[in-house]
């Protein structure tokens, strides 16, 4: 540690001090001390310290008001708070208003020293622009607002809850969030929730011993273990059982996890971050989410805009994905003709950007030349009338209203090579059921997070028959 850096501690109690001095002094700090609210204002006014630890509670008010005026006239300053042991709402309390982290008391000093280190971090490293910020694109309200946040959030340890529709970015966010705070050189770990069998959870999150249970041949790192240091993001966090949310809770709020099969636990430095595009706070008044674990991992709440919230961002990001998506192919990257842009900003875009780089990468690889038009697009005209994400849809199979066939004296129609999957005639035909079948796998896709087996169950066919319709109607 470069012996320059200062640290300010806040305490009223002289054992916690000369600790808290002799811990952050054999690690190269300079330190001043101050009992009270009053001492610490009057050192701040004086000297810029490159961290302040505080205690909560002090003889002339609380240490959350240090923090939220450290936050403010300070903002590069970190500062972390001292609770006492168990006090989870005075943690998450602390965190809201700003604080980089929390130690508990009794303090734990390799836990202190892992802090204090962090918080240094911030200050030292030079972010570079992570290619997962350069990612997230756009000139609207929405996406300078989320952007700004993002470089907020970044600077603390605060859990973040990422909530917004499927496909508009949320890892995409977790990860330029770990990227730009003082945990970029550990590890990103993202694990699905949905995609681990219940009965495994347990195991693959918190690890195991050998011979623990029927297959556990060898000692096993859960996925705890393997973000130690850096980030786990819980995508789809809404799918842990109850039973497994309350293990989740006391791991989060311990810093430690216990192997099946081990007398021991383990201590681990994570930060968590966490994702669903179900509303959480109705699964809590519901019971199907536990209340403590969601207060406890939405400290602070982040919105990932849809493309519908993002009004005039499609050809700036349409632009980039192409550039992306050319550059990997080793090609002249097209350009978007007028028709194009027309048919993107009018399509609802229900699948988001994951959806609007499947159709730009499918257009790449369909379009003649160096210009990519709206025929090359592809996309569902069954979409363009579509209801909105969340709306009822009519199930697979159920009947569909007939077409009023055209009158006999009618105008000349469309181009026959653009011909609507609506149009009646016997050539359009399979084109149109084509289009319903693809609108209702596609509804029902997302509906079950691209998890093709609950996919297949809720269109009432087989996984094979799933897969072959897949494959046929070019769905990605």
């Amino acid at each position: 540690m470069n012996e320059a850096r200062s640290a300010l501690i806040v305490d009223d109690e002289h054992d916690i001090r000369e600790l808290l001095v002799l811990t952050l002094g054999r690690m190269g700090l300079r330190t001043d001390t101050a009992p009270n609210l009053h001492a610490a204002r009057q050192m701040l006014g004086t000297v810029s310290y490159d961290l302040c630890l505080t205690d909560m509670r002090l003889p002339d008010g609380s240490g959350l008001e240090l923090v939220s005026e450290i936050s403010t006239r300070f903002p590069t300053t970190p500062v972390a708070v001292i609770t006492a042991y168990g006090n989870v709402e005075a943690a998450v309390e602390a965190l809201k208003a700003g604080a980089f982290d929390f130690v508990s008391k009794p303090v734990d000093i390799n836990v202190l020293r892992g802090l204090v280190r962090q918080a240094l971090e911030l200050n030292t490293r030079r972010i570079a622009e992570p290619e997962e910020a350069g990612r997230l694109l756009g000139a609207s309200p929405a996406m300078v607002s989320l952007r700004q946040t993002i470089t907020k959030v970044a600077r603390s340890q605060a859990p973040v809850h990422i909530s917004g529709e499927s496909g508009t970015g949320k890892e995409l966010v977790a990860r330029t969030i770990h990227a730009q705070g003082s945990r970029a050189g550990g590890p990103f770990v993202p694990v699905n929730c949905g995609a681990i069998p219940s009965e495994l959870m347990e195991s693959e999150f918190f690890g195991h011993k050998k011979g623990s249970f029927t297959g556990a041949t060898s000692d096993k790192a859960g996925l705890f273990q393997a973000a130690d240091g850096g980030t786990l993001f819980l995508d789809e966090v809404a799918e842990l059982p109850l039973p497994m949310q309350v293990k989740l809770l006391r791991a989060i709020q311990e810093k430690s996890v216990r192997p099946v099969g081990s007398q021991s636990e383990v201590r681990v430095d994570v930060r968590i971050l966490s994702a669903t595009h179900k509303d959480l706070a109705q699964l809590v008044a519901e019971g199907r989410f536990r209340h403590d674990l969601y207060y406890r991992i939405n400290v602070i709440g982040l919105h990932v805009p849809s493309l519908r919230e993002r009004t005039g961002d499609l050809p700036l990001l349409s632009e980039a994905i192409l550039e992306r998506l050319s550059r990997a192919m080793k090609r002249q990257a097209p350009t978007l003709a007028p028709d194009a842009v027309a048919a993107l900003e009018a399509y609802p875009f229900p699948g988001n950007v994951r959806e609007l780089e499947n159709i730009l990468e499918r257009a790449l690889a369909l379009a003649d030349g160096d210009t990519i038009h709206a025929a090359d697009l592809q996309l569902p005209a069954a979409m363009a009338h579509a209801p909105a994400p969340g709306a009822p849809v009519p199930a697979p199979g159920a009947p569909v209203a007939p077409i009023a066939p055209p009158p006999v004296n009618a105008a000349p129609g469309p181009d026959p090579r653009q011909a609507s999957p609506f149009d009646t005639s016997s050539s359009a035909l399979p084109s149109y059921i084509e289009e319903i079948e693809r609108a209702a796998i596609q509804q029902a896709l997302q509906e079950n997070r691209y998890n093709k087996t609950k996919t297949a169950a809720a269109l009432g066919i087989t996984f094979r028959a799933l897969r072959y319709k897949l494959k046929k109607l070019g769905i990605d």
